[in-house]
C-alpha cells in the first residue's frame, strides 16, 4: 500500500479542521460575530451568521469525513472567497493583506478537493464501493 494514499485525507484534515474550530466559535459567540458582521456592511446579519456557522462547522465536518466531498469543497471555496472579499479588503493593513492571502491559499486548496476529489479514506470512496485502485482519483 503507497503512502501517497493518506495524502488526500491529510490536506482534507488540515483544511477542515480549522474551519470546524471557527465554526464552533462563532456558534457560541452570536453577538460578536454579527456585530462583526454589521461592522462589515454585509446586510441580514443573522442570516449571515447562520451561512457561516453552517459552511464552517458542517462544511468542516463534510470536508474531514469525505461526504460529498467536491460539492462541499466548491461551496467552502465559494464562501472563502466571498468572506476574503467581504473582510479582508483593507490590504494597506498588513494583517488584512495577510489574510485576505491566506483566503486565496485556502480557495487554492478547496479547489484542488474538487479536482481530484476526497481520496480512498473517505465516505465517498465507500459509497463507491470502498477501495479504489492505485492512482484512481475518489469523487
Amino acid at each position: 500500500m503507497s503512502a501517497i494514499r493518506y495524502v488526500p485525507l491529510l490536506g482534507r484534515l488540515l483544511i477542515g479542521l480549522p474551519f470546524i474550530f471557527t465554526g464552533a466559535g462563532k456558534a457560541t459567540a452570536y453577538g460578536a460575530t454579527t456585530a462583526y458582521i454589521v461592522a462589515a456592511g454585509l446586510p441580514f446579519p443573522p442570516l449571515a451568521y447562520a451561512i457561516a456557522v453552517a459552511v464552517e462547522l458542517g462544511g468542516g465536518v463534510l470536508l474531514v469525513i469525505g461526504y460529498q466531498t467536491r460539492v462541499v469543497a466548491g461551496v467552502m471555496a465559494v464562501f472563502v472567497l466571498a468572506t476574503a472579499f467581504s473582510f479582508h479588503t483593507h490590504i494597506a493593513d498588513q494583517n488584512q493583506m495577510i489574510n485576505f492571502i491566506k483566503n486565496l491559499m485556502i480557495t487554492g486548496g478547496l479547489l484542488q478537493i474538487v479536482a481530484f476529489g476526497a481520496g480512498a479514506f473517505s465516505l465517498d470512496s465507500r459509497r463507491k464501493g470502498g477501495e479504489l485502485a492505485p492512482g484512481a482519483a475518489a469523487a
